[in-house]
């Protein structure tokens, strides 16, 4: 994965009305933002208990289809985690035309995690309330439906659980994943749909789960790192061979890279700011094609704009754009780079989404070619955005 590139470019901000007394305060955060599938929706949660939706590109012709307004959702509780759903699998993604969107009042919802524990679920064409799920008795802070077409939804929740849903049965709660210590930060979903990872807040811990048994799989493990250190986001790669994790202790912040079929640490990102009230990485996630990591916290904001306070991201489907949440509860677009993938990239991608480090590992391939294959290429330590790019020939 290609890591240097230059800053990014804020080309559109949307800021949230509100009344003078409430700038400022606790709850006019901007927690999540997603990008619907097809990429013909976005929708942020602009604080107060608020979700706004709105179609995007933001300049399309709203006239032309009555369901295409904006839309305000109001959920009566600050919202921490929202997801669009449900998700194609990758290959009717890849086959569908990029504007053809699924017919019907149903095809497109939207959850959204509360601070009292409640998930709602809305569709977003209609806008009317679904239903919601009741269960968790914290937080909900992060949401995920699997990238396979169905009505599963996973949630996350500072309860220090995970819960599986089917919203096809009206949302009724399959199995709690349990194992977490403290306040679970994040959830992300293998393309495969094979594993679940989470990462604990406060307890260090980065776990796998599978997705067909419903059962604990290994916490990743491998640092060394001795101090006190907060851990608030993951994420795996389009074709699931690789899981970044991240954390941050003082001034200080890392990625972790990680093989999730072999638990083994690939590489750490590593970057380091003078001010630490303001460098809490607090969200990572792979783009599209799979050669960038979007940082949000420091490395989505240019150096005279890092008072924002980022806290959330979400690449575009098609990739060119990350939209980030800040903690006024404004949103912002960013214009980041598309580069073509390679030949052997794209053929990595597609192998690797199929085939497993286990299954790779016995084919009588030449040393370098397993190699570039199951990732053991990436450099030990690797620098972020703006820094050269020395580094850079791994991507290939």
């Amino acid at each position: 994965r290609h890591l240097g590139m230059s800053d990014p470019t804020l080309i559109l901000e949307l800021k949230t009305r509100r009344p003078p007394s409430l700038e400022g305060r606790a709850g006019c955060e901007s927690w999540s933002v997603d990008f619907s599938p097809d990429g013909d929706w976005f929708a942020w949660s602009m604080g107060h208990g608020i979700v706004w939706v709105v179609a995007w590109p933001l300049d399309s012709d709203q006239n032309a289809e009555t369901d295409r307004e904006d839309k305000s959702f109001s959920c009566g509780h600050p919202v921490w985690g929202l997801a669009f759903g449900p998700r194609p699998p990758k290959s009717a993604a890849w086959a569908r035309p990029a504007k053809t969107r699924p017919q019907g009042n149903n095809s497109l919802l939207l959850a959204t995690g509360l601070e009292n524990g409640v998930i709602k679920i809305w569709n977003v064409l209609t806008g009317n309330a679904v239903f919601d799920l009741r269960g968790h008795e914290g937080v909900v802070r992060d949401l995920v439906f699997p990238q396979n077409g169905t009505l599963t939804l996973i949630s996350s929740s500072r309860d220090k659980t995970l819960r599986i849903w089917d919203l096809a049965q009206k949302g009724m709660s399959i199995f709690v994943l349990s194992g977490h210590k403290d306040w679970i930060s994040c959830c992300s979903v293998s393309s495969d749909c094979s594993m679940i990872a989470s990462v604990g807040r406060f307890d260090r811990m980065a776990c796998l789960w599978s997705l067909r048994s419903y059962t604990f799989m290994r916490n990743l493990t491998g640092g060394t790192r001795k101090t006190l250190y907060l851990q608030s986001s993951c994420d795996f790669s389009p074709d699931g061979a690789l899981l970044a994790t991240t954390a941050f202790s003082g001034s200080s912040w890392w990625i972790d890279l990680w093989d999730p079929y072999t638990a083994e640490k690939l590489a750490t990102l590593v970057d380091y700011f003078e001010d630490y009230g303001q460098n809490q990485i607090s969200a990572v996630q792979f783009s599209p094609n799979g050669l960038y990591l979007a940082i949000k916290g420091m490395a989505m904001q240019t150096k005279v704009d890092r008072e924002t306070n980022g806290l959330c991201c979400k690449y575009h489907p098609r990739g060119g754009v990350v939209a980030t949440g800040t903690r006024d509860g404004h949103v912002q677009f960013w214009r980041v780079p598309t580069t073509v993938p390679s030949l052997r990239h794209l053929c990595r991608s597609v192998l690797r989404h199929a085939v497993s480090t286990h299954q790779m590992e016995p084919l009588p391939l030449p040393k370098r070619i397993l190699e570039y294959l199951t990732y053991r290429n990436i450099p030990d330590r690797l620098k972020t955005c703006c820094s050269s790019s020395d580094d850079d020939e791994w991507e290939g």
